[in-house]
């Protein structure tokens, strides 16, 4: 099978950056005798795509529910109620998760995603358990940054997994399913903690505390479990038959090229990959968006609060705005998929959320109106998000330009999560909302504005390879293999 049928099939529009200009001759892919191809992806589905949901949706609401924990009681026991401690407790997450991305995905192929991610999960499990035990602000800062230390590798990783196992026109619904999780860990999250919350004096311990634990420990033991349930790479499970290897490899050589599964993973192939410029303005893509998205996910609670509900049924309204993120996030997925683009299906959610925070930002005194407006907010920044980072990760070809590149967007964009939270700062026992409205539209404007950037990115580079047309046969199969996106006979989508 040669790589440099790099394109998804002709059915539906091909206007949009899916040409098949430069490709080698189209080649049959091999028949399936003992399945068909909708088995075939039905198996792979449940195989991936549960199990990855069900880490990250721990891994989400592990971080995030200490804004669960805020309102039952954590802050005025820490004593970290006025001033930054507490956004402090929550920036310090950020530090190594930032750091870590890139090594965590290169330690990932090479001990194996299922041994990685579920080590990983175990690690942060045990770490939110101690976080149910801290005693002062130090023990908390200690805790919150081994937990950014053990979930860096989580989204990333997924997503790099994910992306070497479907094309193009299949990844979009799959990858904003897994992304999803992050909604259902809203959730799921506001829901336990309306629950575990009456817990509170059991043991001696306050509510707050007993949310930390009791999660660490469900993490943990789901983590021991998804061990023997997450998938490896399409070269390595053993659950495929080798006709169905066959098929898959195939068929994804034919999208985006040979795997390059074996390319060594050194210096030389990590830099490289920086020397193409399109993978920066990606970071700034993602980095937009986390802002609103992780401002939103450590402050809702708070936000719902203020309009004068208790903690439990704080909890309780916390939900909705979630669940309804999810399916909006879907129906935008699916679209996306079925049109085979991508960039008005980043712009539109944009344009959701913005209008979301508009109304936050204009209308005063009306809690039902400003509790709307959050629906609009989480169902647009929660669906954006998902269509760029694949948007991204699926336009990079091989597994070292995508592994990098994937853990690059990923942590660079994460340091907007640094930024939400000192977003929304409590001075005097009053919180500033509407700075922190301001600065989040600002960043979802930003990553409109990279978004256009980066079409335009593609656009100039399909004219300037459809302009000076390489033919493949020219061109070392092996070579070709190596640059990925980079080879002339590469054609981005849109």
């Amino acid at each position: 099978m040669g790589v440099s049928e790099h394109l998804p099939d002709t059915k539906g529009p091909i206007d949009n950056g899916e040409s098949q200009t430069g490709s080698r001759t189209d080649l049959e892919l091999p028949a399936l005798t003992g399945t068909t191809e909708r088995k075939l992806m039905a198996k792979i589905d449940w195989h991936i795509l549960p199990w990855l949901c069900i880490l990250y949706l721990l891994a989400f609401l592990d971080r995030v529910n200490i804004s669960n924990a805020a309102i039952l009681g954590l802050k005025e026991d820490l004593d970290i109620v006025s001033g930054t401690k507490y956004n402090t407790a929550l920036t310090i997450f950020f530090v190594p998760y930032i750091i870590c991305e890139i090594p965590s995905n290169i330690l990932l192929k090479k001990l194996k995603p299922h041994v990685w991610l579920s080590g990983c999960m175990f690690m942060f499990g045990m770490v939110l358990v101690f976080q149910g035990l801290v005693q002062n602000w130090g023990g908390l800062m200690a805790t919150r940054f081994f937990l950014g230390v053990f979930e860096t590798g989580m989204f990333p990783g997924c997503f790099y997994l994910l992306g070497m196992w479907y094309t193009r026109s299949e990844a979009q619904k799959r990858f904003s399913f897994f992304f999803s999780s992050t909604t259902l860990a809203g959730a799921f999250g506001g829901l336990l903690a309306s629950g575990i919350g009456k817990m509170d004096g059991i043991c001696g311990y306050r509510g707050w505390r007993w949310v930390f634990i009791l999660e660490g420990i469900l993490t943990c033991v789901v983590s021991i479990i998804l061990f023997f349930l997450i998938a490896d790479f399409p070269e390595d499970v053993k659950w495929l038959t080798e006709e169905e290897r066959t098929y898959v490899r195939a068929k994804l050589a034919k999208d985006v090229g040979k795997a390059a599964h074996n390319v060594h993973m050194g210096k030389r192939e990590v830099l490289g990959v920086f020397k193409d410029y399109k993978v920066f303005i990606g970071g700034f893509m993602y980095f937009g968006l986390i802002v609103p998205a992780y401002g939103y996910a450590y402050f809702a609670p708070t936000i719902i609060q203020s309009y004068g509900y208790d903690p439990i049924k704080t909890q309780f309204y916390s939900i909705p705005p979630w669940a309804a993120a999810f399916g909006f996030s879907m129906v935008i997925a699916y679209c996306s998929d079925k049109l085979r683009h991508r960039f008005a299906f980043t712009l539109f959610p944009m344009a959701v959320a913005l209008a979301g925070f508009a109304m936050l930002m204009t209308i005063h005194g009306n809690t039902n109106a400003q509790y709307a407006s959050l629906f609009l907010v989480t169902s647009g920044c929660y669906s954006a998000m998902p269509v760029i980072v694949c948007w991204f990760a699926m336009n990079l070809g091989g597994h070292h330009r995508r592994s990098v590149g994937t853990a690059w967007q990923v942590g660079f964009g994460n340091i907007g999560g640094i930024i939400s939270t000192y977003s929304f700062v409590t001075k005097d026992g009053v919180t500033d909302y509407r700075t922190g409205y301001i600065i989040c539209l600002s960043f979802v404007c930003l990553s409109a504005v990279s978004c256009a950037a980066y079409l335009l990115a593609l656009w100039l580079e399909n004219k300037k390879r459809d302009r000076s047309p390489v033919d493949p046969a020219m061109i070392p199969e092996e070579e070709e293999e190596y640059l990925g996106d980079l080879a002339p006979t590469y054609r981005y989508t849109y």
